[in-house]
């Protein structure tokens, strides 16, 4: 519920993904042809087909690109610097905030998946930890 007795709306889909990550069974969905995506979806992406099913997430996965952020959007004013990075976790990459120093960061490193939030809402957010 919301401060004015309305109920908040979800993400559905994604809302459920972040609660399995959070949980440590994070997943994604994959086709018959192998082709990953992330939730929600109902079709693949790459071949159209409609036969997914959930599959683990990797527990580990390497940064496969990043960006240092010193000016941020105002939803995450509080939060700067920080680094939003892609990582590569095979059939899928996600994005996320490495909670790492920014001058830590480079490509190739091995993180994990987690769930966090941001400093300046306290929205949940998908971060990575390194190992």
């Amino acid at each position: 519920m919301t401060g004015d007795g309305e109920e908040s709306v979800g993400d559905a889909g994604f809302d459920e993904f972040l609660d399995a990550l959070a949980d440590g069974e994070g997943y994604y969905v994959e086709c018959a042809n192998g082709h990953g995506s992330l939730p929600p979806r109902r079709v693949c992406p790459e071949c159209g087909s409609a036969d997914l099913r959930e599959t683990p997430l990797p527990d580990a996965g390497e940064v496969a690109t990043y960006t240092k952020v010193h000016v941020p959007a105002p939803s995450f004013a509080d939060d700067a610097p920080y680094v939003t990075a892609v990582v590569d976790f095979g059939p899928v990459r996600l994005t996320g905030h490495v909670l790492a120093a920014v001058e830590d960061v480079e490509i190739g490193r091995e993180v994990e998946p987690a769930v966090g939030e941001t400093e300046t809402r306290g929205d949940r957010l998908v971060v990575f930890e390194p190992r």
